[in-house]
């Protein structure tokens, strides 16, 4: 048997944001290796919404940071494959893992590189060019080369990681969001542009681009928008939605703070377009998913759509400013025929790029090669040797002194 142990930041919540269903699409992979056996741990709080692991074969498993229970924990469970959820995650475990299962291959999901998130943040705040080296980046790499693996979402983020900090290829395994193809029989189904009305955003409000665009659409962009198209409104969808956001709402602007969707695609479906004005972030935006896969055209940024869709058109526009966002905003809404040719863009997009037949089986060739030589991949990857020896002793003894405190 191989048993895998994945350790997770949260639990996961597949209707809250794309980070919760793009963690059940990397477990559905695990399970596809033969005669594996997945453990799911997390030191977080459930919420309402988190997934019941157990309906889909998964065993739970809560945990305690800085508590010797989680050593007696793996020494019985004995893992093969460890898989992080975020560089945070290996930073609290990665010790005690290596300690006690150093045969274990290490894999990190990093979702997104959350150090670029952070110095785009940054950036737009202090109106600066974008710094990657800081002790963010610092934290975040170091966990990547700790780790026999790192999941990558982004073609992007794979290049700036080999080319600017040096990271080895083979190290980086490329896994886009996995979606079923679409087929004419799905496509042939959606609402049509008659069927549709009015605009659409979603996004969990935690996220702070995800606000940030929110408040664009507010301030900037809706207000020219609701002049020229009376008849419209502007529905805002997203979990977690904060007192700052809800705010906004304004039902005499047309104007929505919606909150909470359950079934996202279901709920953009109904709309005629997205608009996602994303000036900063990072990785690849679930909502853009959601959208292709129901045939919604979008307005959207550089950023936005970054390495989403490689050289194929856009379902929609990328919008260089506010002036143009607007305007081929209306160009959409209003003409039906450039909306059936963005909606066109969606199906190729999805069955190229986003395929789970084409990047699923990957994946999982990938991290059982690597478990078979195990032993060779290391020795080729040495530096990893090297940062444990020396960064895990710090962590540790950190560690135990807070365990030491908290007695």
């Amino acid at each position: 048997m191989v048993n895998i142990l994945v350790i997770g930041l949260v639990w996961p919540e597949p209707t809250s944001s794309a980070a919760g269903w793009r963690m059940l699409q990397i477990l559905e992979s695990l399970q596809l290796i033969p005669d594996s056996h997945i453990t799911f741990a997390s030191a977080a709080a459930k919420s309402p919404y988190s997934f019941r692991l157990d309906t889909i074969q998964i065993e739970e498993k809560a945990i305690e940071l800085n508590n010797p229970s989680f050593d007696d924990f793996i020494q019985l469970l004995q893992p093969d494959i460890v898989v992080y959820d975020r560089f945070v995650t290996e930073e609290q475990f990665g010790w005690r893992v290596h300690e006690n299962c150093p045969r274990a291959l290490t894999i990190l999901d990093t979702e997104d590189l959350h150090f670029l998130r952070q110095a785009r943040t940054i950036a737009v705040k202090k109106q600066t060019a974008a710094d990657y080296y800081n002790e963010f980046t610092i934290r975040e790499i170091s966990s990547i080369l700790r780790c026999d693996l790192s999941v990558m979402i982004s073609t992007f983020e794979i290049d700036l990681l080999v080319s600017q900090f040096n990271i080895q290829k083979d190290a980086l395994i490329y896994l886009p969001f996995l979606e079923e193809n679409i087929t004419n029989d799905i496509s042939d189904k959606w609402k049509t542009f008659e069927e549709r009305q009015h605009f659409t955003f979603i996004g969990n409000f935690l996220h702070e681009p995800n606000y940030q665009a929110v408040l664009q659409l507010k301030l900037e962009i809706w207000p020219q928008l609701k002049k020229l198209l009376p008849n419209s409104e502007l529905h805002i969808y997203g979990a977690y939605a904060h007192h700052k956001a809800l705010q906004l709402h304004n039902p005499k602007e047309r104007f929505f703070i919606k909150g909470r969707c359950d079934n996202a695609r279901q709920t953009i479906s109904n709309y005629k377009l997205l608009l996602a004005p994303i000036h900063f972030g990072a990785g690849v935006k679930g909502k853009f998913i959601d959208a292709m896969q129901t045939g919604t055209p979008s307005v959207t940024t550089e950023t936005g759509a970054e390495s989403m869709h490689e050289n194929l058109n856009w379902p929609g526009y990328i919008a260089a400013d506010s002036s143009s966002f607007i305007s081929e905003t209306i160009a959409l809404y209003n003409n039906k025929s450039l909306w059936i040719n963005a909606q066109n863009n969606c199906q190729p997009i999805i069955n190229t790029l986003y395929s789970k037949q084409l990047f699923q089986s990957g994946f999982i060739e990938a991290v059982s090669q690597c478990l078979k030589d195990l032993d060779k991949f290391r020795n080729q990857h040495f530096i990893r040797e090297i940062l444990l020896s020396n960064t895990n002793q710090a962590k540790k003894y950190m560690s135990l002194w807070i365990e030491a405190k908290n007695k």
